[in-house]
């Protein structure tokens, strides 16, 4: 299964584009599930239906659904308190009535990701051939995208799954340390968690996989579609399609006309995209777009033949300046510049900051037993120099 994800700036039409994508792949005959974490219901304002916690038929070949994000919570409260009544009693903690508990910040998200995972699983009559995500606000949105890689590093940290094989000894060691042993009930849950996260891992990196930025073309949007174009760079990913939305004609600009400043300026920042991007505009209807004939006329294009899956990082390679044994792991960071970057090497992993954007990555197995010999930027990527440690690296005769 295809899946296009959508994003953009706060306002940017982002919700309107990623329904009308999903009409005009359905309109082509393809089976389009379309997704949607809003709390209200734009995604059904725009399609001109009503969307909610159950899949609904917006069109032929199109289902649109919106995640109910406190049903989910609520439930995986009830769940945790369940599993957790000996350390809740232990605690002299009272348990909470899910009825009085409201989602908590992100929870929406995190439905979101659960839909992701279960679309990307459906199988039989529930099986689609393209999803379409309707992603929040850009910084949302790409904190979104790294969850699932952060999370399982830090459930990874916190229970290793080397752990798991003393469960035999979990109540002799209990008794000599004198204090509980994590519940097998512990193991249990993290490594379904781990197994949940996976999955969503492996839909965001599959090939089939792409990003769709959405944004106006002016300063506010080009500065927007910088820093978005970075922080993908850094996990991975590059837009296929740079949806430059609302643009206005060019015929009604005549000279003297309040619209000929406005227009110019789309025209400079469009100019600059076309160098990066393969830009698709769509024009401003003069109000907002509301059902399947707006939706249409706006001409957003379905599937794009680019793919925005990108080898990060390059793998290594010995440098090319004549330095002996010298690794070089080439990094792809288009737009990045020199003074917002850093660079933490931490045990076999490396930190990668662009601005205010961060991944944590291991490092493969030959490099672990080399030490950072320095770093650049050149050409829009990150080259990150490896020499071999002589404490660590098997010497040839």
């Amino acid at each position: 299964m295809r899946t296009i994800l959508i994003t953009g700036p706060g306002g940017s039409g982002r919700t309107t584009v990623a329904a009308a994508t999903a009409l005009a792949a359905a309109r082509e005959g393809t089976r389009t599930l379309v997704l949607s974490a809003d709390r209200t219901d734009t995604l059904g304002a725009a399609l001109g239906v009503r969307t909610g916690p159950a899949p609904t038929r917006a069109a032929p070949n199109l289902t649109a659904w919106r995640p109910d994000a406190a049903t989910g919570f609520r439930d995986d409260l009830a769940a945790f308190q369940e599993r957790a009544t000996a350390a809740l009693d232990l605690l002299g903690a009272s348990r909470l009535d899910p009825e009085e508990v409201t989602p908590l910040p992100g929870a929406e998200e995190l439905a979101l990701l659960r839909a992701l995972r279960d679309a990307s699983l459906a199988e039989g009559g529930d099986l689609h051939e393209l999803l379409v995500v309707d992603l929040p606000a850009t910084p949302h949105a790409l904190a979104l995208l790294s969850l699932p890689e952060e999370l399982r590093r830090y459930l990874r940290r916190l229970l290793p799954p080397e752990r798991q094989a003393a469960r035999a000894l979990r109540p002799v060691l209990g008794r000599l340390a004198g204090v509980p042993m994590p519940a097998e009930w512990l193991y249990e849950t993290t490594a379904r968690w781990d197994l949940e996260l996976a999955a969503v891992e492996a839909v965001l990196a599959d090939r089939a996989t792409v990003v769709r930025l959405v944004a106006e073309p002016g300063p506010g949007g080009a500065d927007a579609v910088r820093a978005a174009g970075l922080a993908l760079a850094l996990r991975g990913l590059r837009p296929d399609l740079l949806i430059a939305n609302r643009v206005l004609p060019e015929t009604e600009a005549a000279a003297g006309s309040w619209l000929a400043g406005p227009v110019a300026q789309q025209r400079k920042v469009l100019e600059e995209w076309q160098e990066t991007y393969d830009v698709r505009g769509v024009a401003h209807l003069g109000h907002d777009p509301r059902g399947a004939d707006d939706l249409a006329a706006l001409h957003v294009p379905a599937v794009n033949a680019t793919s925005s899956t990108v080898e990060w990082p390059v793998t290594d390679r010995p440098a090319d300046d004549g330095a002996g044994r010298v690794l070089v792991w080439h990094i792809p960071l288009p737009g990045a510049v020199r003074d917002d970057l850093d660079l933490i090497r931490r045990a076999d992993e490396i930190v990668v900051t662009a601005g205010q954007f961060r991944r944590i990555v291991p490092l493969p197995s030959a490099l672990r037993r080399c030490a950072v010999d320095g770093a650049a930027l050149r050409d829009g990527e990150l080259r990150i120099r490896f020499a071999p440690d002589p404490d660590l690296w098997p010497r040839t005769r």
